[in-house]
């Protein structure tokens, strides 16, 4: 969560990083890049301006995100992502506002991150470095660990602690147990 200017500033830098944003003109022509920028901004307003100015300027800046998000047909909301958030594609994401993801993560196109039916304030808590295929469906009071890869259209109901693995199918199992190196 951005709790200062530092803060923001560095979620930006890793945002651009984990994104290959390499030249000063791509930030007016990658519609995801500007996204996380209004994203990022937003967050830092919401949760460090607290003046008068700040909070207004924090109300612009919810409604061009709630325009954005409507255009590209994300559901993401604030303060969910850690630093370094890279969206792979415009298209459906949709996140629950209590879903807490980590830094470095990857995520692809329809993809659904929420509460179970039967307890809806139990969310996945997921870590670093995670990458999460187009179409999975991650739902429940459950955890995922760090490096994780989630493959394409895979529903994730339990929990997946372990470090460095691959995990697939519906409902999700452990495929492989990937070595640091690769």
């Amino acid at each position: 969560m951005i709790m200062s200017k530092k803060d923001y500033i560095e979620y930006l830098i890793r945002d651009k990083f984990q994104l290959n944003v390499k030249q000063r003109k791509e930030r007016f022509t990658n519609n995801i890049y500007r996204f996380q920028i209004l994203l990022r901004k937003t967050e830092y307003f919401v949760n460090c301006r607290k003046d008068f100015v700040g909070k207004l300027y924090s109300y612009l800046l919810r409604y061009r995100l709630k325009r954005k998000r409507i255009k590209y047909g994300f559901s993401i909301p604030i303060n969910v992502f850690g630093p370094g958030l890279s969206i792979a594609h415009i298209g459906t994401i949709v996140i629950n506002d209590k879903v807490k993801i980590g830094s470095n993560c990857r995520i692809h196109v329809c993809t659904n991150i929420g509460a179970d039916y039967r307890d809806m304030n139990g969310v996945p808590l997921i870590g670093d470095d995670v990458y999460i295929g187009p179409g999975a469906k991650i739902f429940g009071n459950i955890v995922i660990g760090n490096k994780i890869i989630i493959g394409a259209n895979a529903v994730v109901n339990k929990s997946f602690e372990e470090n460095g693995s691959v995990i697939a199918g519906v409902p999700a199992k452990l495929i492989r147990v990937i070595d640091s190196e690769e």
